[in-house]
């Protein structure tokens, strides 16, 4: 069954503009934040592993990551160095698929990076796997927990990677668009963890919740899921206000932004602070 459209200043999508726009807005924030603590990420994953392949001494992996490097261990040292590798790219690719510009003006070049984004983010959820399963297998049960919210986000990762590729190719393009962005979140699950462990250290100036020896405990199951299902969460609520003709859900949406945009940019000052600053 279908309908005729309505006028344009009776369709359900007009009939607030400035609650929209407010929207709109706010969520241009969010990202904008987010896109400059990725690149802040992204510089340090460059400045630490590769700068440690520069000097030959990829001992130092293990200075931030339990087993990063296992001398002997060829193919699983590659699988990780592919696994930062791609981190970098799919950071770029990220970046460069959510520019207008270059969707307007060169939809080829928008194309070929979306393709070389989708590779990005399956190499890592693979490589991801590998990494939590082979090389750190679970010694507790707050681990295997751990590294079941971890597989979680990998799999996701690869499920919406599918389903983004499937909907560009039948040319369905807001299909595409709601798939890439839940894809894009995904992707972006270890950020999210490291910003929201940094968030929790300074509130409580202690390890609280978790074992700093073992790495394990309560709060890092928890981020391990988070790190995955809240962003999407918002995602959905974003989605709902968008589509929604009712004006004060897209304030109370934009509200809700604005307070995760703010908490986005203290997760990045204080994971500088604490994780990535010494390695610039």
């Amino acid at each position: 069954m279908t309908s005729l459209p309505l006028p344009a200043a009776a369709h359900p999508l007009t009939q607030h503009p400035r609650a929209r726009q407010t929207l709109q807005r706010a969520a241009a924030a969010w990202l904008a934040v987010a896109l400059l603590g990725q690149a802040v990420f992204m510089l340090y994953v460059i400045s630490l592993y590769g700068g440690a392949v520069v000097a030959g001494d990829l001992n130092v992996w293990n200075s931030v990551m339990p087993r990063g490097y296992v001398p002997g261990d060829g193919f699983g040292n590659s699988v990780l160095a592919s696994h930062l590798l791609f981190t970098v790219t799919v950071l770029l690719g990220g970046a460069l698929q959510l520019w207008p510009a270059l969707r307007r003006t060169a939809p080829r070049v928008h194309h070929w990076v979306g393709r070389s984004y989708l590779l990005s983010a399956v190499v890592l959820a693979v490589g991801g796997l590998f990494l939590v399963w082979a090389r750190s297998a679970p010694a507790n049960p707050a681990q295997f927990w751990q590294h079941l919210g971890i597989s979680l986000n990998a799999l996701l990762i690869l499920l919406f990677a599918g389903l983004t590729l499937r909907a560009a190719m039948a040319r369905r393009i807001q299909a595409h668009r709601f798939w890439a962005l839940h894809l894009y979140l995904a992707v972006l699950g270890v950020w999210f963890f490291r910003l929201g462990l940094t968030l929790w250290l300074l509130v409580h100036q202690a390890p609280v919740g978790f074992d700093p020896e073992t790495f394990s405990g309560p709060i890092l199951v928890f981020l391990s899921f988070a790190q995955t299902l809240l962003p999407l969460a918002v995602l959905a609520l974003f989605l709902r206000a968008e589509r929604s003709p009712r004006a004060e859900l897209q304030w109370a949406m934009a509200g809700g932004l604005l307070l995760a945009t703010l908490a986005t940019a203290a997760g990045i000052g204080t994971a500088y602070l604490m994780l990535w600053r010494s390695y610039f």
